[in-house]
């Protein structure tokens, strides 16, 4: 087994797979086709959520007045407009989806796997379905060995 210790983040493949939404509002995830393509997916670490968070939010301090205590208090908050917020959302989905293969377009050729082609993907309700469901399993995956790693200390 060969391990990069590059130092970049690698991700988990996952067949692509159909979710079916029932009319209780559950959600049932189909087993892939065979011919299903496969996208690299992998959560960001902590260091680059804070590099988005300071390209796309104003850290604010502020003294107000505290209206229970009559007293004046500093106070600090991240202000965040509306298209911020969605360029936020759009680079950390960028850094999510690390690659794919066999993603076609209608004419059954091959998606290059770019970041305007990445957002344009998660418009699309099936494949935002199907990203988000692979991110919850890479995070349960995480949390449990995790959990397994405490125990053994």
């Amino acid at each position: 087994m060969r391990f990069d210790l590059s130092g970049e983040t690698q991700g988990e493949w996952f067949k692509f797979f159909q979710t079916i939404i029932k009319e209780d509002g559950e959600k049932e995830y189909l087993p892939p086709a065979e011919d299903a393509g496969s996208v690299c997916l992998r959560i960001a670490p902590v260091d680059v959520i804070e590099e988005i968070r300071t390209k796309t939010r104003k850290h604010v301090k502020a003294i107000v007045l505290n209206t229970a205590s009559k007293a004046m208090e500093r106070i600090e908050y991240d202000d965040q407009t509306p298209e911020q917020r969605k360029e936020e959302n759009r680079l950390v989905m960028d850094y999510a989806i690390q690659d794919w293969t066999g993603i076609l377009d209608k004419d059954g050729n091959e998606i290059p796997c770019t970041s305007e082609n990445k957002q344009k993907l998660m418009a699309i309700p099936q494949f935002a379905r199907f990203v988000g469901r692979c991110l919850q399993l890479i995070i349960g995956a995480n949390a449990v060995s995790e959990e397994a790693a405490t125990k053994n200390s």
